[in-house]
Order: C-alpha cells, then structure tokens, then sequence
C-alpha cells in the first residue's frame, strides 16, 4: 500500500509539473525591458515616414511604397484626429492624398477615395497592433499601453490563436538604420510572425506575418519595414509630386456584384486546373472588372497550388496556338509578374478595351518569390464581351515606347513562345515559326544566301537554354536578336527560304 502511495505521489508531481510547464508555454513571453509602447507613442507634427508595404488583401500582397508626413491635428466631429499627407508609389503609379489618423488608436479612420485600399493595408498592418495596445491610459476599451514585461498582449481571434507575446529584444537593421526592438510574436499555421516595435516609436519598424490557414501553405498576411524616419518636418514634402494615378473610372460603371461568370479551363500544357470568377458579366470600357482565380493541382482539385507566378494578359488568338500579347497587366505594373503564395488571388483589373476582348492567365511557373520553376508553366484563354465606354483619362499605350537607335523591341508574345519552348512545351518546329515572324517583320535580318533548304528544324540544346535566359529577362533584345542572327547566319539553325 505504501509504495502505492508513492507511485501515485510521483506520478502527482510528475503530472503538476507538466501542467506548470504547459501553462508556462502559453504564457512564455515577456522581456525584462522596463516601460511600455502602444501604436502612435510619440507621434507629433512633422513626423514623416516612408514604407514598403504589402498586405494579402491587396494584390496578394504585391508590395508598394507608402510615404506620409503628419501635417497636424484637425477637428472631425467631436473627435480630434492627425492628419496625414500621403504618397503610394505603387507599380509604374504615383498616388497623393490624405489619410486620417485617431489619436487613441493611430489607426486610419478615414482617406480621400484614390488611398482607401492602401489605407486599409495601412490599419492592417502598420496599425494592426492597435487591436492590443492604444493610448487608453482610462482603461475604457481594455486596450491601454502594454508593458514590455507581459507574459501576453493578448490572443489571435481564430481557432487555436496563440497568444501575442513580448518575444525577445533584438538589434534589427532596416533601411533607415539599426533599432533596438522588442520582437512581438505569434505562431499561425506553423509559422513564426514577428513584427519589431522600438520604445517611443510609432509604428513597429519591420514585420513579417502570415495568413491563418486550415490546411496548405499559409500565405504571407503581412510585409513591411521602414525605409526612412524624420522629424520635424515643417513644410509638406510631397508639394511637387506629381499624382499620376488619377481614378480613370467613369459614373456610369455597371455595378460589380457577387453574380460572378464562371470559367474552369486546363493550362494549355495540361499542368494546372484555373478556376475563374469574374463581375460585372458585361463591364464597361473605362471601368473595373473584379476577378477571382484560384489556381488548383491537376491531380487533386480540391487543393490549391502553392507559390504560384502568373500574369494577366489580353491577347490575340494566333493561328500558332499561341497567342499575340497586346498587354500585360504585370508588365503596367512594372513587375515581372504577380505572386500568390496560397494559389487564391481576388484583383481588379482596370478595362481600355471594347468589344469582344480576350484575356489569358498565364502561369510563369510555381516555387519560391525569387526563384520560380516554370515546369507547370501554361495559360487559359476566355472571352469577355466589353461594353463600349469613355475613358476619363488617355489610356496608357499597349505597346512599348519607340526604341532609340540600336535597340530593338521584340513582340512580348515571341517571348512567350521562347519560354514555352524552352521547358519543351512546343516542338522545335513551332518555336521557328516565332523566328519566321521576326526575319519577316524584319525584326532580324538575315541574308537571303545564308538560308538553308534543309528539311529539318532540330535545334541545339544550348540555344534553347539561351531563348530560355532571354525569356527570363537575363539578356536583352538586343542581345538575343544577335544571337538569333549569328546562329541562322551560319546554320545553327536552319530555316527553309
């Protein structure tokens, strides 16, 4: 009996301890920093910033630039709120306005029309630990200033959220210089979140963060650091820049709806399942078209492919089967292309055209941000009738600028082929028909003389790796339209005349 009692005495211990552990884990944060921080501790007149930011609600979150100087205080009801000047530089676009700020919790409560989805990834972001911390000194929302010494700021609102917590003080080096931050971190989905907060100092100085996601790879919520800090700024820095973002959209836009069309094609390389979504079913020139794609594995299609690199094209169908690209949506963007870690992207594409118009989606490959596999790289076409409208503003052209002397522009559309060609996605054969263009076009010229009759179009290995290289952007033009001649010239490749 009594060695009963000490078995189970052990075991009482041995499971109070693990229970202690356990409640620890959950309660682990806290540094032993002294003080406390809350979002907009500090802020005062004259401060001026400037972010890259992302955020998944925006683009996916594609990254944009955001610069703001706090003008001052102004009066909006009953309340007393800063007042930001505010430049996005996003894309090949310029955007100005003003965004304002509450003074308890420094987060945008209002914006002018052109900044209201960069002011949302603002609060989502910049300001998303506002949702824990605010200047409530009166306790009245439970979300005063938090001290560094905190075992938890509090818990992520989904299933199974973890706690917030004061990680650990770490020296972080970011554009605008290195910082003595208190590291704020969470885990969802496997991965660690950490957003870098420096005592007295507004808003956090760097974050990386991730979506919660049942199942699959979780996508990136949330990017950003700060690129540059001053105080005291005394007269409105973005005086002379020039908004060139201006909203093109006219009054008379059909309304976009949840009666989304439907579209549920194969890659024409057999890859890839992409289900589309779009609204309004007629659009308008001039005006918006929301889009949802989901991009879905060929061997199960309930699940979603990860990390994947694509475009949205409008294109002419070609007799080649592969079609002429009149405009990139990437390329307006100056981007190589968009990103989507989960496979799932909402966007809204902007019409120039009328009549029927046909748009493709072309996946550039899958993998990692920087270094994308094009083993699954392919497209679907679809046709959407666009009403004829006005366009408030000049159109951008959808073709590029003149070249100056010495430099050639290939058609985008050649280049498409190169890559299709490239991962062995079309034969020898249709790749010398994208060369035929370009000697007809008299893009590249090749004397008459050097044509050979041969009957067969095989290629050498190597120059398909170098068409691969120029579709990747690794050499110019320029530089592949002189290989190309070098090459034909002395019957590398062969052509028939």
């Amino acid at each position: 009996m009594k060695t009963l009692l000490v078995i189970l005495l052990v075991i009482s211990i041995l499971v109070s301890g693990f229970t202690h552990t356990a409640n620890a884990q959950l309660q682990a944060g806290g540094v032993s920093k002294e003080g406390s921080w809350y979002v907009g501790e500090g802020l005062k007149k004259g401060d001026q910033f400037s972010y890259n930011l992302c955020h998944v609600y925006y683009k996916d979150c594609t990254q944009f630039k955001i610069d703001f100087w706090v003008e001052g205080s102004e009066k909006v009801g009953t309340e007393d709120q800063w007042k930001l000047q505010v430049v996005v530089y996003d894309g090949g676009k310029v955007h100005k306005g003003t965004i304002n700020l509450g003074k308890v919790a420094a987060e945008p409560i209002g914006s002018t029309k052109n900044l209201i989805p960069y002011a949302a990834a603002f609060k989502s972001s910049l300001s998303w630990l506002s949702a824990y911390a605010t200047a409530d000194t009166q306790g009245l929302t439970g979300k005063g200033p938090k001290k560094f010494s905190m075992p938890s700021w509090g818990k992520i609102g989904n299933i199974g959220g973890e706690q917030i917590i004061p990680g650990s003080e770490e020296k972080v080096a970011v554009p605008a210089g290195m910082f003595d931050t208190v590291r704020v971190t969470w885990k969802t989905g496997g991965k660690v979140n950490n957003v870098y907060i420096v005592d007295e100092f507004p808003f956090p100085v760097k974050a990386d963060t991730y979506a919660h996601v049942a199942e699959g790879v979780p996508p990136q919520e949330y990017r950003f650091e700060l690129l540059d800090y001053e105080r005291n700024v005394t007269m409105n820095p973005f005086e002379k820049i020039k908004d060139t973002g201006i909203d093109a959209f006219g009054s008379n836009c059909p309304r976009v709806t949840d009666d989304f069309t439907q579209v549920s094609k194969n890659t024409n390389t057999n890859t890839m399942i992409i289900n589309l979504k779009y609204s309004p079913k007629n659009p308008k020139q001039g005006c918006p078209m929301d889009m949802i794609i989901d991009f879905k594995r060929k061997v199960n299609q309930e699940e979603f492919e990860n990390e994947v690199h694509y475009d949205i094209l409008v294109v002419k169908p070609t007799s080649s089967g592969i079609p002429e690209v009149l405009r990139s949506l990437a390329e307006e963007d100056n981007r190589n292309s968009f990103f989507t870690t989960s496979g799932q992207v909402r966007t809204s594409i902007d019409l120039k055209e009328s009549g029927k118009t046909t748009y493709a989606i072309f996946v550039k490959g899958t993998g990692p941000e920087t270094k994308p596999d094009p083993a699954k790289i392919g497209f679907i076409t679809f046709d959407v009738d666009v009403q004829a409208g006005t366009i408030n503003q000049k159109p951008e052209s959808t073709t590029k600028p003149t070249p100056s002397s010495g430099e050639l522009s290939i058609p985008s559309w050649i280049k498409i082929t190169a890559k299709f060609w490239a991962t062995d996605k079309i034969t020898d054969k249709d790749f010398v028909t994208g060369i035929q263009y370009l000697i007809k076009n008299k893009i590249v010229k090749v004397p008459l003389g050097k044509l050979t009759d041969s009957k067969t179009n095989m290629i050498p290995d190597w120059v398909k790796k170098s068409a691969g290289s120029w579709a990747d952007g690794k050499i110019t033009d320029n530089e592949f339209a002189n290989g190309l001649q070098f090459l034909i010239s002395n019957g590398i490749i062969k052509l028939k005349s």
